[in-house]
């Protein structure tokens, strides 16, 4: 490769910082990453932060100062979600500073290393063998040989002289060039594609922050018109004074918002992009961690996820000369050889004898010859591809060559040309001599083999995505233990129509194109599937982003880093299980946490109906909401999500929390309607109603808390116990705060039979809502092929079991 080689003069200071100034920089586009002020806003000025503000004034204004106690529960929950948000946001950005890629500039005529976010348009930048080229520019002195590999799946090598284009993500495989920045920043071709990835993934979301969205949505359009209702039934129809009827309008709504089940979703899942970010992996969007929770379909590449990136030498097999012999030669050509590939370094690795031979000429690998050389005497020793080596002998070597081919080996002949070659474009027009065979694999990964038997034990299938040979991806999986990697397909067989049939019946993809890998995972999705994708390059950006939740592998394109929800920093596979733990355990105790605020939502959406209905005051007071919310909902929930819990997501998010929380809504509807309906005959008084109302909703909130801990351990009892007590020392020591006062033995005689009813009623309630829920979970499954037999048999089980979850000791 010839060199045209000088140092250009770069940009000087001045000009750096003025580019600085004019935004003309190679920063990272549409970084998702929130700044302090964005978390700091998004916790604060909420929707229902809002509402509660106005909610407090008009208490104040009315003199109701002990009802205020909602207050300090909504300013704790807002202060631990911004340190929970600014944490995790800290230890990303350490993160990312202690990832950034660095790159050699030319400044006030000095070489310095620089991150690639502080290059700016203009620069001249010192390319080497094994750089990625950070942005599009143009080579002003120099040669290198460029693999785009990453761009557009081709794995030509591209010989680039002064005045040749340079794409932004292209690896340089060979030389050492200076070149100038042409397009920096959005402006590049690599960002151009990242933009388009990343606006795709920000419309994505997980099902159960989707829900959980939808969930505050309805209630936020439900509350004012209903708070408004309330306000007029009490003050217009049951001619209550201002202050009582501001109270009893303020009690519903508060019920009704689902204060802290947002928080507790934001703060889990920046508690698990924490966890992750400490196991070198780094989440772009907090959300996918759930996402990649429910995946049932991962698409894996050979290269880099089941195998590592290097090359290894497993053997050599000699034709016309003795393995000794062969060994010798291939060792000579190893030592004359620049190691700038990975080939060559596998090579050279294998056969590390050093000889007193030096070659007089060296012939470099392209793209078009696809052999490199070392002319030795009057003979060039040759390395490459069967094909292009033998030319017009092929055919005579083809069947055994074949032979290894099929046994997943890549092939490589080693022999000797009669001739010494000038350089790499004189042809080779004589019989090469075939000295032999060398057989080069890429080593499996360590962990790979107990990474997929974790996931084939979890009901998650894997599809082997490659562009190699589909005979040697096939050994490579099986080798790596994945199920059935003898259903093998060459992907240019795949008919433009076939592709949801390929995908049922193929685990391993041969041969395949960058935009069929993106069809193959449409056709999965179509067949009902949560696909996740691995990738490394450009060409794999589509197909990422394609799928439900993509995963990069950091060694890959810094591109593919980017438009990717998960990285993996270390390029190790094997944290993908501690992934997928992270985000069963947040939905799993999200649900069951979310169980727990939805009951009072219920309760007090259903009790507001009853009281519009009946033209009648909501019985009870914020303050004894907020006792309820704190112990039988806050505590628990917030300390139950801290719970290892590692089980299969099995069901859909609201028919999964709606199962478990409509019974103790409902349950609690009924006895404080028929409390409310009893203080007709007996005429309790408005405080006594209240005070006993708050005793049966604290004990079907401990029901339900009860129900949804089992099967109990340690640590659940714990929680139970902890909450009971801590509901009992408000009662005894802070009634007066909570708004509770004494009650009649009559009060107390209607609470004991309600409290008795409430047991009955909520159990049968479950046992129903258990059924029906483990009736859906199949139908989730089964789809269409659910039979009637199946649907019985799923609601006996939902009926018997004891919980979903299985405790962690």
């Amino acid at each position: 490769m010839k060199e045209n080689f000088k140092q250009p003069i770069g940009l000087t200071q001045a000009e750096v910082e003025q580019r600085i100034k004019e935004g003309k920089v190679n920063r990272a586009v549409n970084d998702q990453a929130k700044t302090t002020w964005q978390i700091i806003k998004e916790n604060t000025f909420t929707y229902f932060n809002l509402i509660f503000l106005i909610l407090a004034i008009l208490l104040v204004i009315v003199g109701e100062y002990k009802d205020l106690t909602f207050l300090p529960v909504i300013i704790a929950n807002m202060i631990i979600g911004i340190v929970q948000e600014l944490r995790a946001k800290s230890v990303l950005d350490k993160l990312n500073v202690m990832n950034t890629t660095k790159i050699a500039v030319i400044r006030d005529q000095e070489e310095e290393i620089v991150p690639i976010e502080d290059l700016v348009l203009g620069d001249v930048i010192v390319l080497k063998t094994g750089d990625q080229i950070p942005a599009d520019g143009q080579v002003i002195s120099g040669t290198l040989r460029v693999n785009e590999a990453l761009l557009t799946g081709e794995a030509d090598e591209i010989e680039k002289d002064v005045g040749s284009e340079l794409m932004s993500g292209s690896f340089v495989v060979a030389g050492k060039a200076y070149a100038r920045l042409e397009k920096v920043g959005k402006n590049s071709y690599v960002s151009k594609l990242t933009l388009e990835a990343k606006a795709m993934n920000s419309k994505e979301g997980s099902e159960m922050v989707r829900s959980i969205n939808r969930l505050i949505k309805w209630v936020g359009i439900i509350i004012i018109p209903c708070g408004i209702a309330l306000f007029i039934v009490a003050r217009y129809v049951n001619h209550l004074n201002l202050a009582d009827s501001i109270v009893s309008m303020e009690a519903a709504i508060i019920g009704m918002i689902p204060e802290g089940l947002y928080l507790l979703t934001t703060i889990a899942l920046a508690l698990a992009a924490m966890r992750l970010a400490r196991s070198q992996v780094m989440l772009h969007d907090m959300k996918s961690v759930e996402t990649l929770a429910r995946v049932n379909v991962l698409c894996v590449d050979k290269t880099g996820t089941i195998t590592e990136p290097k090359m290894e030498v497993e053997e050599v097999i000699p034709v016309s000369v003795t393995k000794e012999e062969l060994s010798k030669e291939i060792a000579i050509f190893a030592q004359n050889m620049p190691h700038d590939n990975a080939t060559i370094q596998a090579v050279a690795k294998a056969f590390n004898q050093k000889f007193n031979i030096q070659a007089t000429q060296i012939i470099p690998f392209t793209s078009v010859n696809k052999y490199s050389g070392a002319v030795i005497k009057n003979n060039t020793l040759l390395m490459g591809a069967p094909e292009f080596v033998l030319r017009d002998q092929f055919e005579n070597y083809e069947k055994e060559i074949n032979q290894y081919t099929r046994q997943g080996y890549r092939v490589l002949v080693f022999g000797k040309y009669p001739h010494a070659l000038r350089d790499e474009k004189e042809k080779l027009v004589e019989p090469v001599e075939l000295l032999g065979y060398i057989l080069i694999s890429n080593p499996i990964r360590k962990e790979a083999k107990s990474t997929f038997k974790y996931f084939d034990r979890q009901g998650v299938n894997i599809k082997v995505i490659s562009g190699d040979n589909p005979l040697t991806v096939a050994r490579v999986a099986k080798q790596a233990g994945i199920r059935d990697a003898d259903k093998l397909i060459d992907a240019t067989e795949i008919g433009e129509g076939d592709y949801e049939e390929v995908v049922k019946k193929y685990n391993v993809f041969g041969r395949v194109k960058p935009d069929q890998k993106k069809k193959l995972i449409k056709a999965l999705q179509k067949n009902g599937n949560t696909v996740a994708m691995t990738g490394d390059g450009v060409n794999d950006i589509l197909a990422m982003k394609t799928a439900d939740c993509s995963i990069a592998i950091a060694s890959g394109n810094s591109a593919a880093v980017q438009a990717s929800q998960v990285v993996l920093l270390d390029s190790d596979f094997a944290r993908m299980p501690k992934v997928v733990d992270e985000g069963r355990k947040v939905v799993n105790n999200i649900e069951r946490s979310a169980s727990l605020f939805l009951v009072k939502n219920i309760f007090s959406f259903l009790m507001a109906i009853f009281s519009l209905a009946f033209a009648m005051s909501y019985p009870l007071r914020p303050a004894q909401i907020a006792l309820i919310s704190a112990f039988t909902i806050g505590l628990p929930s917030f300390l139950l999500a801290l719970e290892n819990n590692y089980n299969r997501i099995r069901g859909k998010f609201i028919p999964n929390v709606l199962s478990r929380a409509i019974p103790g809504g409902i349950t609690d509807m009924l006895a404080v309607s028929i409390l409310v309906v009893a203080d007709m005959v007996l005429e309790l008084g408005r405080p006594e109603v209240a005070t006993t109302a708050t005793m049966l909703l604290v004990a079907v909130g401990m029901m339900v808390l009860y129900h949804i801990s089992r099967p109990l351990n340690k640590f659940r009892w714990t929680v139970l116990g902890g909450s009971f007590l801590a509901l009992v020392l408000s009662i005894i020591f802070f009634h007066n705060l909570f708004a509770l006062s004494r009650i009649s033995a009559t009060a107390v005689f209607l609470l004991l039979v309600l409290f008795f009813a409430e047991i009955t009623i909520f159990r049968l309630l479950s046992k129903f809502a258990d059924g029906v829920r483990e009736v859906l979970v199949a139908y989730d499954q089964k789809g269409k092929d659910l039979t009637i037999s199946d649907i019985k048999q799923a609601y006996r089980k939902g009926r018997n079991m004891v919980n979903m979850s299985v405790p962690e000791e």
